[in-house]
């Protein structure tokens, strides 16, 4: 099912794969894997840092047959379950989903998505879905302290080509919901796996702290929080951060 291409060294996945489209016709399903991957793209700009070799930074190409932008939320929620399933036995218990679509073990970050779609007339008519996941780094910069891999959790080196097909086989289970339409399975899988649900946390709007509870995230792909004085609020991406 996937044409996947493995490259030495590039800025960005995801980037690449989208000039490749520009430039011509890509096939479906075209994973674009980087050996070194020099300028890896986040959420909202942020970077991911990969050190070479070490970790999988790879992007997929997905066409899906009727994806109105109403339901992006859904695609969301199966890339990220995808992931969670994929790594969930090696990583047993401790996993969760950090809204939107982060990888957490034990409140560090294992791995992020970044999904970027194409819209024509209300219809995705192809996503891009970026991933990195750390797998066999164990050193990591200074300014990524919560930062961990699959070497530091199970204190074993991981083949990264066996590990990559694992994911794209859980990314094919996961997009036949999307296909059939069953989202309410996405919804309620992904909210069972969300990282700190119903857990009193602390965040911040840049300008002020403050708690709140997670209570869901809604179909727009916004955080949905309880705050102490039992208003409810919801936030975009990146509009606060945990403390």
């Amino acid at each position: 099912m996937f044409t996947i291409v493995k490259l030495q060294a590039i800025n960005s996945t995801n980037t690449y794969l989208k000039d490749c489209i520009k430039q011509g016709p890509v096939k479906n399903a075209t994973v674009v894997v980087a050996h070194h991957q020099k300028n890896g793209r986040g959420q909202l700009g942020s970077t991911w840092e990969s050190e070479i070799g070490k970790n999988l930074t790879f992007s997929l190409l997905y066409r899906f047959k009727s994806l109105v932008l109403s339901h992006q939320f859904y695609l969301n929620c199966a890339v990220s379950l995808a992931l969670y399933d994929c790594l969930l036995p090696i990583v047993k218990d401790k996993l969760r989903i950090k809204w939107p679509n982060d990888i957490m073990s034990d409140n560090k970050k294992l791995g992020g998505i970044l999904i970027e779609n194409t819209v024509k007339s209300g219809l995705i008519t192809q996503s891009v879905i970026g991933v990195g996941l750390n797998v066999n780094q164990l050193q990591f910069a200074d300014n990524l302290p919560n930062a961990t891999s699959l070497k530091a959790i199970c204190n074993q080196e991981f083949d990264l080509d066996v590990l990559l097909q694992n994911i794209l086989n859980a990314f094919a289970d996961k997009f036949k919901y999307i296909e059939n339409y069953k989202f309410d399975f996405l919804n309620q899988a992904y909210h069972k796996a969300l990282y700190n649900s119903n857990v009193l946390t602390q965040f911040t709007d840049g300008k002020s702290k403050f708690f709140g509870k997670i209570i869901g995230v809604n179909l727009d792909g916004m955080l949905l929080l309880e705050l102490e004085n039992g208003e409810s609020k919801s936030f975009i991406n990146k509009s606060i951060e945990y403390i």
